[in-house]
């Protein structure tokens, strides 16, 4: 299922398609100039997450113009070539290789100090169909100096099961943000955000197991989960410009939900320019959560209780990551008729994963339950070509 596996990708490398400060920036500066359309420009990348066995790679391609003074318009396609097997894939199944492509459109309409904007995405592989429908609105207040920003979002997911073409279960997704930006001072800048997601329908994966004590050695069944989940992130983001053009960049967010995972991240970022062409970002992210109440790496029993789970992702781990990305503006002055700016980057995360009690199954010459426990490194490159027209 290359949708959950990309979706377990992007989580674990804090969105692997953008490097921490461009990240901030995008969201922050973006709030705050709500009452501009966004400048025309086109992206095309090349996107690579090597780490845990799995392998996703693949190319996406942003295209975003103004029709009118007051509409603009865009459109993306991207595209994750998966290959490999995750621990808990090879457990119990064999590497595998699956593509996911992902087109998303999408328009803002500019009213006096006003911005509307909707979207439609749509996911499609294999065995999983994703659609979501989005609607949000920005409005500055005080002089410009304050921007609100509310966002609205309902998915509708079809999971399938490659194995048996009779399986087919539907999920549903409704997600809600509020985000408040405020120029604090000439050279900070702030970002508050609220962000609730409720899911319902079919909430697990179908290809993965847990596993209880069977005799003297260990048994596989399919995990049960629960069919709601409600989750809640609060977040406070902040900028903060220097008198030599740097800048520094910063996060904090907690994260809890229903199914008992309290969650929390402190990221720190900066930006600093070299003459004129060159801009070097760093960043650093740390990130921690407890398990699920229904998680355990071995039941005691085949129906211990009544959902049961061995997704690592829902185990209690921490995640270090360590980025650095490189750009460098391109001399636009020979085509100023057509082109305003262009820009390369290139951009290298490092990850180290530490579980605290989700254990390498694949010792199978150790008791289940004393094997050693997993950690995995990962690495997660950008390269993009930008260009503003």
């Amino acid at each position: 299922m290359a949708r959950k596996v990309a979706a377990e990708a992007a989580v674990v490398a804090t969105n692997p398609r953008y490097p921490l400060a461009c990240l901030l920036l995008a969201l922050i500066s973006g709030s705050l100039w709500a009452a501009v359309l966004p400048a025309d420009r086109a992206d095309v990348m090349y996107h690579s997450y090597d780490g845990g066995g799995v392998k996703i790679d693949g190319p996406a391609v942003l295209v975003r113009k103004s029709v009118t003074d007051d509409v603009s318009v865009s459109a993306q396609y991207y595209v994750d070539e998966i290959s490999g097997a995750s621990i808990d894939v090879q457990v119990n199944a064999s590497e595998y290789a699956e593509e996911r492509t992902q087109y998303d459109i999408g328009a803002d309409y500019l009213l006096n100090k006003t911005i509307i904007s909707v979207g439609y995405s749509n996911s499609s592989e294999n065995d999983y169909e994703a659609d979501t429908y989005s609607l949000g609105i920005s409005q500055d207040f005080f002089g410009d100096l304050s921007t609100l920003s509310l966002s609205y979002a309902i998915g509708n997911d079809t999971v399938g099961k490659s194995t048996d073409p009779t399986f087919e279960e539907d999920k549903r997704t409704q997600s809600y943000q509020f985000s408040w930006t405020q120029v604090m001072t000439k050279n900070l800048l702030m970002n508050f955000i609220y962000h609730a997601i409720t899911d319902e329908g079919y909430l697990n994966n179908p290809y993965r197991t847990y596993r209880y004590v069977d005799g003297s050695g260990a048994s596989y069944l399919t995990e049960k989960y629960p069919e709601t989940r409600t989750s809640h992130a609060f977040a406070v983001r902040g900028r903060y410009y220097m008198p030599y053009r740097a800048a520094f960049g910063f996060e904090y967010r907690r994260f809890n939900d229903t199914w008992g995972i309290n969650a929390y991240n402190m990221d720190l970022g900066y930006t600093h320019p070299i003459n004129d062409h060159w801009i070097i970002d760093v960043h650093y992210r740390y990130y921690s959560q407890n398990e699920a109440d229904f998680y355990s790496d071995l039941f005691p029993t085949a129906d211990f209780q009544n959902y049961m789970a061995r997704d690592k992702e829902l185990s209690t781990y921490t995640n270090n990551t360590i980025g650095f990305k490189v750009s460098y503006e391109i001399d636009t002055g020979w085509s100023h008729d057509w082109l305003e700016k262009a820009s390369v980057s290139l951009a290298w995360d490092m990850m180290s994963l530490e579980y605290e009690n989700f254990r390498d199954a694949r010792q199978t010459n150790r008791t289940p339950g004393t094997e050693s426990l997993y950690s995995l490194d990962a690495d997660v490159i950008r390269f993009f070509i930008s260009a503003w027209f």
